[in-house]
């Protein structure tokens, strides 16, 4: 009986082409390099469909932009950038994300050269820590990058109110937006993005996710214009805003869609606000007032009574105790995240609570938890879907140890 032998080599481009999708960038490129064959099937468009191309702009090269294109790669990070910004626009007319994150060197000049007509394949744009960048540069990119959904600027320190305003004049299509820590943002900045100055700018009315981490000037007012203009929005970040109180978790208590509400180090939340937020008509998925001070028992309460649908809720350095922990266990069924670390009144009668009303928790931190103790880890650890467990600065003593 004839029996063929069947070697790689043999193999369909096609079928080569399915294989190389699933390696890594790396291994992409050294199949490239094996032989002719090789070359060709790894060249096909599904191969690298998603990749992110990382790139260091030192010197010319005429083949690199043409690669790329060929390859059906259209998202590009710059690692360093030593070459105009316009060499990377020109030589990829259908580029889809361009990431220019931690490019110190960018100028508003550099950008203005390269963005002169419009780009309407362009989605995505991250200029995080592009210290340079000042409203000038926001006011072309709302000019020519019209259909982008997701825009990052964290870090941009120069960026103020009229910069967003030209956002909100410009950019309909957004869906999410990062101004961490654009200490000259304000009230009115964040008004502008909700539509509350339609004269001028008709607002992001689309934005799904919305972070506005350390930036100082906001107040209720902030908050007032986000829940009045922004009924889209899923998710948004307000950690480390100091300005911000309980009175401005009555506006957040209205959205309905919201899903993610992050208040880590908001200093002036207490009790209160947390009963604000529960007596609302929130769906809320995930909750973090991580160091806020003011958080106690009673808004453990409040989270049972009001936000019992939470999956995850961090509440680490916060003022609980085993009381509080027992006021909500019982009521939190579709919980799977428990943030507790460096709650320092937590005992083993806490954890044993949570082993056995929180049967869903697949992870828990309890980094710090200085009074927790090997038998109240045992009991933890019988969780039927736990993976995560963080104990981090917790130690047994002697006596405790397993021998």
């Amino acid at each position: 009986m004839f029996q063929m032998e069947t070697h790689v080599s043999c193999l369909f481009p096609e079928i080569l082409a399915i294989i190389f999708s699933y390696l890594d960038v790396k291994d992409k490129g050294r199949v490239a390099q094996v032989c002719a064959a090789w070359r060709d099937a790894s060249y096909h468009k599904s191969v690298w469909r998603g990749v992110e191309a990382k790139l260091h702009l030192r010197r010319a090269n005429p083949s690199l932009f043409p690669s790329l294109q060929t390859r059906g790669i259209k998202k590009v990070q710059i690692l360093s950038l030593r070459r105009s910004l316009s060499y990377v626009i020109q030589g990829m007319p259908h580029i889809e994300s361009l990431n220019l994150c931690g490019c110190f060197n960018l100028t508003d000049n550099g950008l203005g050269h390269a963005f002169v007509q419009d780009i309407p394949s362009l989605r995505v744009l991250n200029l995080s820590l592009c210290k340079q960048i000042t409203d000038s540069s926001l006011g072309r990119i709302a000019q020519y990058l019209k259909n982008l959904e997701v825009l990052e600027l964290g870090g941009c320190s120069n960026i103020t109110n009229t910069g967003l305003l030209l956002v909100a004049w410009g950019l309909h299509r957004l869906r999410s937006l990062n101004l961490r820590s654009c200490r000259h943002v304000s009230d009115v900045g964040i008004g502008h993005l909700s539509g509350m100055t339609r004269s001028a700018a008709e607002g992001c009315l689309s934005l799904e996710k919305l972070t506005l981490q350390d930036c100082q000037k906001l107040t209720d007012l902030s908050l007032k214009h986000v829940s009045k203009g922004l009924g889209k929005l899923k998710v948004l970040n307000l950690s480390f805003c100091g300005g911000i109180s309980d009175a401005g978790m009555i506006h957040l208590s209205q959205m309905s869609q919201l899903c993610s509400l992050n208040l880590r180090s908001c200093d002036n939340i207490s009790d209160t606000g947390i009963m604000h937020l529960a007596m609302g008509s929130l769906r809320l998925s995930g909750l973090d007032v991580s160091f806020c001070d003011k958080i106690g028992d009673q808004s453990l309460a409040y989270i049972a009574q009001g936000l019992y649908q939470l999956k995850s809720l961090s509440l680490c350095s916060c003022h609980i105790s085993d009381d509080g922990i027992n006021r909500m266990v019982r009521q939190m069924h579709e919980l799977k995240t428990l943030n507790i670390g460096q709650c320092v009144r937590i005992t083993d009668k806490g954890l044993e609570l949570i082993a056995d009303h929180l049967t869903q928790l697949t992870g828990i931190d309890l980094y710090g938890c200085t009074k927790i103790t090997k038998r109240g880890l045992e009991r933890i650890t019988q969780l039927p879907c736990l993976k995560v467990l963080n104990l981090g600065l917790w130690q047994m003593t002697e006596s405790e140890k397993v021998r």
